[in-house]
């Protein structure tokens, strides 16, 4: 029983985890738009800030977490699917880094990169999730 609720835990996590990840670039999309100093900047660099620190970050951690739990208790570990989810959660770990060193930039007042960049890569998150799904459910290796 406690195999389903960790389960439930994870898929929890990654449905958090994933939303904040496909939201964010999108708030960066419209921070760029923004004036320096705007009352609108102001209000996306705490939109930014509390969606990273309350929701992608915890939700990212549990994930990890509970997923690595999962793989323990399944005997997962040799699997060849589980080495390539991991590496494409590896690389989406990756993301999330990128995505909090842009908000920190924002925060300061900076553009890291243009609209097109941010819609670019917005899209990658969801890339990475179609493999991560095609592994896990279908197991082609």
């Amino acid at each position: 029983m406690l195999y389903l609720w960790i389960k439930a835990l994870h898929i929890l996590a990654i449905i958090s985890w994933m939303a904040a990840m496909l939201y964010l670039p999108r708030l960066f999309v419209y921070h760029c738009g923004a004036p320096v100093g705007s009352p609108q900047s102001e209000t996306f660099k705490v939109m930014e800030r509390k969606l990273h620190r309350y929701i992608s970050n915890p939700a990212m951690i549990v994930a990890w977490l509970a997923g690595l739990w999962l793989a323990w208790d399944g005997g997962w570990f040799t699997q060849g699917w589980l080495h390539g989810k991991l590496l494409l959660v590896l690389v989406l770990s990756g993301v999330h880094g990128m995505q909090s060193r842009w908000m920190k930039q924002f925060a300061r007042d900076e553009r890291p990169h243009s609209e097109r960049y941010f819609r670019i890569m917005n899209e990658v998150p969801a890339l990475l999730m179609v493999g991560i799904v095609i592994l896990v459910v279908v197991k082609p290796f």
